[in-house]
């Protein structure tokens, strides 16, 4: 048995953007691993909610397709980066973390 850490890939926000924009919007999912109420202020667009603390339990019947990519992200990086670990751990195999939406600078929607 291996003691290797199972890694995510980490992508500058630009890179995600970029990579998230050659693709059509089924064929990838963008997560939000923030509270219900940060991300009812400000999210990315199509992007959707599991609290990084409910992941654990939630992924397995919300992100059921373990090869579709994932772009994860939160306010300041600390979450998506704990958040890209599990999904990793967990055998999903194309897991990308960009960090925070404060270094977002691509727009946003509200849920107001």
């Amino acid at each position: 048995m291996s003691n290797r850490k199972v890694i995510y890939h980490e992508l500058a926000p630009e890179d995600a953007k970029q990579w998230m924009d050659a693709m059509k919007p089924e064929e990838f999912t963008l997560l939000d691993v923030r509270t219900p109420v940060e991300y009812s202020i400000a999210h990315i667009e199509g992007a959707i909610l599991i609290p990084e603390n409910e992941l654990q339990e939630k992924m397995k019947d919300r992100l059921s397709n373990k090869e579709k990519p994932i772009f994860v992200y939160c306010r300041s990086g600390v979450r998506s980066k704990k958040a890209a670990q599990i999904l990793a751990n967990a055998g999903y195999r194309k897991v990308y973390e960009f960090g925070g939406i404060i270094d977002w600078k691509f727009g946003t929607v509200t849920d107001y």
